[in-house]
């Protein structure tokens, strides 16, 4: 870690509240998770492009869908755990 990453993560953190204030708490599964995230990447990737090929002057476009990457991950950690725990707690039952 550097001293940049606490200040990355917090910025993942408000990014991951924020997709939890527009759509609540989503349990989708792992697959459909791993397409939402290839579109978040796949937003990145171009963002990259667009400044690779000179029509985005700064990175800054490129950061911001890195950090929704990011936090898209998490929030499908977040909801295989939740999953994961639903399961233990059927078979408990």
């Amino acid at each position: 870690m550097t001293a940049a990453t606490p200040g990355v993560l917090a910025e993942v953190r408000r990014e991951r509240e924020r997709q939890e204030a527009r759509w609540g708490e989503q349990t989708l599964d792992p697959a459909v998770w791993l397409m939402v995230l290839g579109e978040e990447v796949g937003e990145a990737n171009r963002a990259a492009l667009e400044h690779r090929m000179g029509t985005r002057a700064d990175l800054s476009h490129s950061r911001a869908e890195l950090v929704q990457v990011a936090a898209v991950a998490v929030r499908a950690i977040e909801a295989l755990d939740r999953q994961q725990a639903s399961q233990v707690r059927r078979a408990q039952d």
